[in-house]
């Protein structure tokens, strides 16, 4: 799979890229795309990168052993320009046709590390590349669910990180409705009902 990062940095990609590169850190990702569009490769894509940290999706609790990581040059509450968003996608067309992978497969950092990371963030557009099948997005229509079936569903679409149930759900928001509020709702629980339906890991 691929997981989509912020650096969470001022100063553009270059300060990103020396922590990126730098053993004290104990972090790394395998490509980094700077706001101007620019992409370097820090790690190759068969080898392991530490940008995940303790995540886990689906069945797997070592995300990094089984996944690429991407970094947008991106403080956290800035959009992301137009240039560095093309290069994304064409980034992610290229590593999807090499690799096998599939729209289920581009995934947050936030998807797998609930709680504990919020990237790439709400201002990140998750359906235009849903839109040009590099991720997936829900339809307008969407089957009937309930609260009480939210976290079954949505784990069972691979959301398996072992947070509680609002936690969960800040993080399915993050990803779907960054601007909804309270309690979980109708929507929210037809999205991950869909999602069960639609894209069940396990």
């Amino acid at each position: 799979m691929i997981v989509l990062h912020y650096t969470a940095m001022e100063g553009g990609a270059g300060p990103a890229i020396q922590t990126l590169c730098s053993p004290e850190a104990q972090v790394s990702c395998h490509y980094v795309i700077d706001e101007g569009g620019e992409l370097t490769q820090l790690v190759q894509d068969s080898d392991r990168a530490w940008h995940a940290g303790r995540g886990r999706w689906g069945e797997s609790d070592d995300v990094n052993s089984r996944s690429i990581g991407i970094e947008l040059s991106n403080t956290g509450v800035a959009p992301f320009p137009e240039p560095q968003m093309d290069a994304l996608e064409d980034l992610l067309r290229d590593l999807m046709a090499r690799h096998g992978i599939d729209p289920k497969g581009v995934i947050g950092h936030s998807d797998c590390a609930p709680g504990r990371k919020i990237d790439p963030g709400t201002r990140f557009d998750w359906r235009r590349l849903a839109l040009r099948g590099l991720s997936i997005w829900p339809p307008s229509t969407l089957p009937e669910g309930s609260a009480g079936t939210f976290a079954a569903h949505l784990r069972s679409a691979g959301w398996t990180a072992e947070v509680d149930d609002q936690t969960l759900l800040s993080a399915f928001r993050l990803r779907f409705r960054p601007w909804a509020t309270g309690p979980c709702d109708a929507q929210d629980a037809g999205i991950a009902r869909w999602l069960a339906e639609t894209y069940p890991t396990r």
